[in-house]
């Protein structure tokens, strides 16, 4: 019996490209997730329930990325996929978004606050809050850069990393 058809060896350029995958497809979903929380966190953008949306395929992408390190032959290669297919699922997710904030098409959500509704706070102190609590809509982008909003750029580096993953995996050696 042949074992080497079971865990083929990844040698010289496929093999490169494949650890090139495989650290894109953690990478990329870790970096986007950053930089989402860091905006969030340190910038002050609460997101919406679209912005939310596009989160979670990262988190889910994190997962099988993670695992393609520790497992070996034919099984690393789907993970990195599977993890590429759940970035692409993001970047769509981001092409709809940022369609609904440039006016494109209209949005299926409504919109979203952030409200501190404390155990201990009286029925009058929690309406109040939700009165003044501020509303993030999903059709206003909060911030852009060059005419891009946050959900494009996501559509942009997701879409175009899933693509750069896909053609990292399929690259042969010469």
């Amino acid at each position: 019996m042949r074992h080497e058809a079971i865990a083929p060896a990844r040698t010289g350029e496929a093999g490169r490209s494949l650890q090139l995958a495989r650290a894109l497809a953690l990478l990329l979903p870790a970096a986007l997730l950053a930089g989402a929380w860091g905006s969030q966190l340190i910038g002050g953008l609460h997101p919406c329930e679209m912005c939310h949306w596009q989160r979670w395929p990262h988190y889910a992408a994190l997962a099988p990325a993670a695992l393609a390190f520790a497992i070996q032959g034919r099984a690393r290669v789907l993970l990195i996929g599977a993890a590429a297919m759940l970035i692409a699922v993001s970047g769509a997710i981001g092409v709809f978004h940022a369609g609904v904030e440039y006016g494109w098409w209209q949005g299926i959500t409504g919109c979203t606050s952030t409200i501190d509704l404390s155990a201990g706070a009286s029925a009058e102190d929690r309406l109040r809050a939700i009165l003044n609590a501020p509303i993030n809509r999903c059709d206003r982008a909060p911030w852009t850069l060059a005419g891009v909003s946050l959900a494009g750029f996501n559509a942009i580096f997701s879409l175009g990393g899933a693509l750069t993953i896909f053609c990292l995996l399929t690259r042969r050696a010469r």
